[in-house]
């Protein structure tokens, strides 16, 4: 048996469903196997008093501090983040926090390994808790963590860690040069693919599924964060030359207010919508309805948009961001391109004008399965055990 312990600051929550939802799915995949034993601890940062009462983070009261979630125990202790300070206190108070709950836990579940699954502030206080504790640590790199906590203030305890850990995990072969880019060894980086779920994201009939939505015409949609890092006002902004289509997009967050200026600045009132966060149980139909699925991401790892794009089906247009590469390695997938609106327009009017077929386009999605994502992740942390005793 296998006892794997979790560590995981992106994880969902009550109050955030949508957060980290391809770390749950790829943990409940892991948990699922028959050889596995698995308890995830998810931390939650909060500012000090008075500021962890703004209503950004009050929300989260609400949460246990434990409890089973979707059939996992699951831990999420509060741990202190300090305004102000680049993050060069969060591994260092996370460590804090962990050491007397993992001393707990570890009292009636001896775990064999230490799998964090964000570079930061997981993977350094990761480090220090498998030191302590007396068993391995693998460390998985996404994005932001090592594009944005991989620089500046945190950039040392980003390679620190990297180059402690025992195993280290990149979701793309883009993702594996850019850690060996900051200093971390490349020689114990694998590339562990993200899964998709080919029974749910299915193709459908595009007409039926965009009556559903209230849309004639082309229809194009775009996921993610509404933050300046996925570029969505240059999606937005494409819109101009695509006259008669629909724009849809997914998400939430502080760029909202900027969008909806640029949307009427721009005229589109009447073709963009915001959709807002949109639970992942209804991205299949969104998906599935859309001609297009476009990202203009200034970085990623490997964006489960794309893929689950691919498997319903529609193609996508992106930037050459991060594993880009590795998704659309045929025209049918979709196209990479600039990160302008022109290039945008251009390359979603191509695929409007000469659609691929829906059947070709999922192929793209086909090696991407959370069946082989399990047990990529099951061989990776056992040779890590064999290897530590």
């Amino acid at each position: 048996m296998l006892r794997v312990l979790t560590l995981a600051t992106l994880f969902p929550d009550t109050t955030r469903p949508n957060f980290g939802v391809f770390v749950e799915r790829q943990t409940l995949g892991l948990a699922a196997l028959p050889d596995v034993d698995l308890r995830v601890v998810a931390p939650i940062g909060l500012p000090p008093w008075p500021l962890s009462r703004h209503a950004h983070y009050r929300a989260f009261a609400t949460v246990p501090d434990a409890e089973e979630w979707k059939g996992v125990p699951v831990a999420r202790p509060r741990f202190l983040t300090l305004p102000g300070t680049g993050g060069r206190f969060h591994a260092m108070a996370l460590r804090q926090r962990l050491v007397p709950l993992l001393t707990a836990i570890r009292r009636d579940f001896a775990f064999d390994v230490i799998d964090a699954e964000f570079f930061f502030p997981d993977g350094p206080a990761a480090i220090a808790l498998g030191r302590r504790f007396g068993v391995p640590v693998s460390i998985k790199a996404r994005g932001a963590d090592i594009h944005h906590w991989g620089h500046g203030a945190t950039g040392a305890q980003v390679r620190r860690a990297g180059q402690a850990a025992d195993g280290l995990l990149a979701v793309s072969q883009a993702m594996r040069g850019d850690m060996a880019a900051i200093g971390l060894p490349q020689s114990r980086i694998a590339v562990h693919l993200t899964g998709v779920d080919l029974d749910r994201f299915v193709p459908r009939d595009r007409t039926a599924a965009k009556a559903a939505l209230g849309v004639t015409g082309p229809l194009i949609v775009s996921l993610g964060a509404l933050i300046a890092r996925k570029g969505h006002d240059v999606v937005v902004k494409a819109m101009t030359d695509l006259p008669g289509a629909t724009l849809m997009i997914a998400g939430e967050g502080p760029a909202r207010s900027a969008l909806i200026a640029d949307i009427a600045r721009l005229g589109l009132g009447d073709r963009v919508r915001l959709l807002g966060s949109v639970p992942h149980g209804e991205m299949p139909a969104l998906l599935a309805a859309a001609d297009v699925m476009a990202l203009a991401s200034a970085s990623e790892g490997l964006a489960n948009a794309w893929v689950e794009a691919l498997a319903c089906g529609t193609p996508i247009v992106i930037t050459k961001a991060g594993g880009a590469a590795d998704v659309v390695t045929d025209p049918l997938y979709g196209r990479i391109v600039e990160r302008t609106p022109a290039a945008f327009a251009a390359a979603i009017s191509a695929l409007l004008t000469l659609p691929p077929d829906q059947s070709a386009v999922r192929q793209g999605a086909a090696r991407f399965t959370w069946e082989a994502n399990s047990a990529a992740l099951f061989a990776h942390l056992s040779g890590l055990v064999a290897r530590h005793r």
